[in-house]
């Protein structure tokens, strides 16, 4: 069994109905940034985006920032300097939007910030490797789809040996992102499912192996009727060829 990873990632929001009836377009960088060494430390660490094209970053690693840049988990990247995932930083930013910007939305800027301040160069590498497939149990899904309208949401937390996935209005898609960072290894969704659903899976991490309670493989046939396959296919990993510190300002 795969070694769970205790992972906290603060939600990221989707727009809200009152952005519907504004063209949304992608800005391609931040128009002010400023990034900080985390004086603060522990464990706690997040990523969120406000309104106004507000980009918020709270102890993060280089390595998540690069994971939520090009929306792959932090596993699939590879190479770098040995500060990687020890030296974490806190960022604000503001990109030229009114609006809320989605997860997607924020890439290209955070992509352009990466290159810009951390003097980012990467290339990607396909590899045949283990990968999970997300797939409806028999007896079919256990949630149900959206109803209404409403902000789309979705956030992972652990703590005191649990660990759990909650989503609004969130697409499958989303889901294997957030299970390829529970689980260390890509999952891939093939469920069918295309609409956005609310939901919510709990389960007992590893560091609790004598606590009570399923392993995520478990609830999430239990909980959600949904199934992780092991298999194999290609995986796209990010290799680092070049990253700097990024200087205070």
């Amino acid at each position: 069994m795969v070694a769970l990873r205790s992972l906290a990632v603060a939600a990221w929001i989707g727009g809200g109905e009152a952005q519907t009836t504004m063209a949304r377009v992608a800005p391609r960088n931040f128009e002010v940034a400023s990034i900080r060494p985390n004086q603060a430390g522990g464990d706690s660490r997040g990523i969120t985006t406000l309104p106004g094209g507000l980009f918020k970053a709270t102890n993060v690693s280089l390595r998540l920032l690069i994971s939520r840049a090009y929306g792959l988990p932090e596993a699939q990247i590879e190479g770098g300097p040995g500060w990687l995932d020890s030296e974490t930083y806190d960022i604000n930013a503001k990109a030229d939007t009114p609006l809320e910007m989605t997860r997607q939305e924020a890439r290209p800027s955070l992509q352009a910030l990466l290159a810009e301040r951390f003097r980012l160069r990467m290339h990607h590498e396909s590899k045949q490797g283990a990968i999970y497939s997300l797939v409806v149990a028999k007896g079919g899904a256990k949630f149900k789809e959206h109803a209404g309208e409403g902000r789309s949401a979705i956030s992972s937390s652990t703590g005191s040996g649990k660990a759990a996935i909650e989503g609004r209005k969130t697409t499958m898609v989303r889901l294997v992102e957030y299970l390829s960072a529970q689980a260390g290894r890509l999952v891939v969704d093939n469920t069918g499912l295309h609409g956005e659903y609310d939901f919510r899976v709990e389960w007992t991490t590893d560091e609790a192996r004598d606590a009570p309670g399923p392993s995520i493989f478990t609830a999430l046939q239990e909980q959600l009727g949904l199934k992780l396959d092991a298999t194999k296919g290609p995986i796209d990993f990010i290799v680092i060829d070049q990253a700097e510190k990024a200087s205070a300002n």
